[in-house]
C-alpha cells in the first residue's frame, strides 16, 4: 500500500472503526490485522479469539482465547462461536476474531452492534463484494431463520470498512481495495471504494505494474464523522488530494 492508505487504515483503527480484512490464503490478512492492532490504545480491554495463536498484540490489557478440538471421546470441544458468546461477558472494548469462517459471524456482528466498536476480523474472499456475500452465508449457517434483508441490515450497521488484500501472480502482496459500507439500496449493500489498485499491462512472468488511485472520501462517511470525534479529521483529510462532498 502507499503511505496515504497506511495513514487511512491507522486512523480507522484509532477511531474504533469496525474493520473486515478479506483476501485469499497467504495474502497477508493476519499480518495486516497485527499491524492495525498496534494503533489500539493501551487503556482498552481487548479479547482475541483464534483457532491457532497467530496474533501478536502488545497491549497490557489483553485476553487470549483459543478454540479446542474434541477429545478422543468426542467431548470438550470449544468452538469460535462459544468463545465469542463468552467474550461478551468479559467486558471487552474490542473483540478481534482471527478468522471468521462459520456461524460465529452472527455473534461477531451482534458484538459490533452492541458497543464493541473497533472490532476486527478476517475472512477468505476474492473481493469486498464477495466478502459481504460470505458473511451472509456464514450467518445462515447459524440456522437462525432470519430473512436475508434482516441479515444485510445487521451487516451494514456493524461493518464499516472492508480491506481487500491479494497475493498477485508475481508473489507480491498488495491492498487492492479499501471500501466503506455506506448503506442499503433496495436489497443491495452499497459500498464506496475509497482506494483501489489499478493494474497496468505487464509482461507475463514480470513484476505486476499498477498504481493506487482514490476518488476521495465523502463527508457523510462514518470514518469522517468519527475522525471529528477523535480529533483526527485534519490528519485524515491530508490523505486525500481530492475530497468529494
Amino acid at each position: 500500500m502507499n503511505i496515504d492508505m497506511a495513514r487511512l487504515l491507522s486512523i480507522a483503527s484509532r477511531c474504533r472503526i469496525n474493520i473486515l480484512i478479506s483476501g485469499g490464503t497467504g495474502s497477508g490478512k493476519t499480518t495486516l490485522l497485527n499491524a492495525l492492532s498496534h494503533y489500539i490504545s493501551e487503556d482498552e480491554r481487548i479479547v482475541t479469539i483464534e483457532d491457532a495463536a497467530e496474533l501478536r498484540l502488545d497491549q497490557p490489557n489483553l485476553v487470549r482465547l483459543e478454540t479446542r478440538a474434541a477429545s478422543i471421546e468426542q467431548t470438550g470441544v470449544v468452538t469460535q462461536r462459544d468463545l465469542v458468546i463468552n467474550a461478551l461477558r468479559m467486558r471487552p472494548d474490542r473483540i478481534i476474531l482471527g478468522e471468521c469462517r462459520g456461524p460465529e459471524a452472527f455473534e461477531m456482528l451482534q458484538a459490533m452492534n452492541t458497543g464493541h466498536d473497533g472490532s476486527m476480523s478476517t475472512l477468505h474472499a476474492n473481493s469486498p463484494r464477495d466478502a459481504i456475500s460470505r458473511v451472509e452465508s456464514m450467518i445462515m449457517m447459524a440456522n437462525l431463520n432470519q430473512p436475508l434483508d434482516a441479515i444485510r441490515r445487521s451487516i451494514v450497521s456493524a461493518i464499516q470498512l472492508v480491506v481487500q488484500v491479494n497475493r498477485l501472480r508475481d508473489g507480491s502482496r498488495k491492498v487492492t481495495s479499501i471500501s466503506e459500507i455506506v448503506g442499503l439500496e433496495g436489497e443491495s449493500v452499497v459500498m464506496e471504494e475509497i482506494y483501489r489498485f489499478d493494474f497496468h499491462d505487464s509482461d507475463y512472468g514480470g513484476a505486476v505494474q499498477g498504481e493506487f488511485a482514490t476518488q476521495g472520501i465523502m463527508q457523510r462517511s462514518e470514518l469522517v464523522k468519527k475522525s471529528h470525534f477523535y480529533g483526527l479529521y485534519d490528519e485524515l483529510m491530508s490523505s486525500f488530494s481530492e475530497v468529494r462532498s
